[in-house]
């Protein structure tokens, strides 16, 4: 019998994939990454996230769920790598004026890696690891390669936070949702009595949890417009990001919007709406999908944050991993540090790092 890991995380999604695998005559086996080392003093312990003060009721509410299935479940210990991988990095780019995406680095390098290495490690044979992503994953014979692809819930979509996933981690990785909607879920999670159909949705990363690390870190500068001039101050650059109007401070005849940060003088820029447009940015770290690499410009669509609509885009090559987007039209608040995914139709052609706008 093929024997399957599932990454739970005590909410509906998690929880319902691995009761579906389990109907499908899957040997499944639960797991949970701890990652919460409590040297954070969270300002609001009920705002619930992937790290935070609740992660002892969420891995008590995967137990009860394993419990339920009659499957086996375990914990392993992640702090280290979670700090190192996520936390060191989040703090690094928001001091660096950048704006970082950490669900991406995590699913990259922890929770589809060091989890899944530490749990063969501590002799749990398994072939497949699955979590409750909404992503569908399938194998092109023509290509030779393993696609990732959109949900068929397009709301609750997720390929944009799976697009840095190699080749190597999408051959051992199911997603049981990409099939189904939210809805659907729930009433699965309900019909099976598992207690968990009326969770909180958010179980992603709460950056006012995080922001706490940086704090002593953030230094008050000039805040200044488009021609130099000082407008007022701000209370450090980790607070800002690119597109950003509310929280400023500063009162003008007009809107002012973040257009740049520059660390190295702490100084925020504002300017006006037409000024948070652009239309073309360089990526860096590059992962390629549904291609080995460009040959030449590429037509795709592009997103350059989740909740940003798919734009219009040819892609080109510059260095190893590294390329120019030229977009059709202008778009709002490119910002650096975020990513930025091609898609082709349904299918994820691959997603970097936004450097420069």
């Amino acid at each position: 019998m093929v024997r399957v890991a599932v990454g739970m995380s005590g909410g509906t999604d998690s929880s319902v994939a691995a009761a579906l695998l389990k109907k499908q005559g899957y040997e499944v086996v639960g797991i949970f990454m701890e990652i919460w080392d409590g040297e954070i003093e969270i300002s609001d312990p009920s705002r619930q996230g992937c790290y935070g003060p609740r992660e002892q009721d969420n891995i008590a509410s995967a137990r009860e769920v394993a419990e339920i299935l009659g499957i086996p479940f375990y914990t392993f210990d992640l702090r280290k790598e979670y700090k190192a991988t996520v936390l060191d990095y989040f703090c690094d780019e928001y001091l660096s004026g950048r704006t970082p995406n950490p669900c991406i680095k995590c699913n990259r390098y922890v929770k589809f890696d060091a989890l899944v290495e530490k749990a063969l490690k501590s002799g749990i044979d398994y072939q497949f690891f699955a979590t409750g992503h909404y992503a569908r994953i399938l194998f092109d014979d023509k290509r030779q390669r393993f696609l990732l692809k959109k949900a068929r819930d397009r709301r609750k979509d997720q390929s944009y936070f799976l697009s840095s996933l190699t080749q190597e981690q999408l051959r051992r990785t199911l997603f049981p949702l990409g099939e189904y909607t939210k809805e659907e879920i729930r009433k699965i999670a309900a019909k099976l009595k598992l207690g968990v159909e009326n969770r909180s949705e958010s179980q992603d990363f709460v950056e006012a949890n995080v922001l706490p690390l940086i704090e002593a870190r953030a230094q008050p500068g000039p805040i200044v417009d488009q021609q130099g001039n000082v407008l007022g101050k701000h209370r450090g650059i980790p607070y800002y990001t690119v597109g950003q109007r509310q929280g400023l401070g500063i009162a003008a005849s007009h809107p002012l919007y973040v257009t740049a940060i520059f660390p190295e003088n702490n100084t925020i820029v504002v300017g006006s709406k037409t000024d948070v447009f652009g239309d073309e940015l360089t990526a860096s770290s590059v992962n390629w999908i549904a291609v080995e690499g460009l040959q030449g410009p590429m037509r795709v669509r592009a997103r350059i944050r989740y909740n940003h609509s798919e734009a219009e885009a040819t892609i080109s090559s510059i260095a190893p991993n590294s390329v120019y987007v030229k977009f059709d039209r202008p778009q709002m608040a490119i910002t650096p540090g975020q990513a930025v995914v091609f898609y082709d139709g349904d299918v994820v052609v691959g997603g970097g790092t936004i450097e420069k706008a």
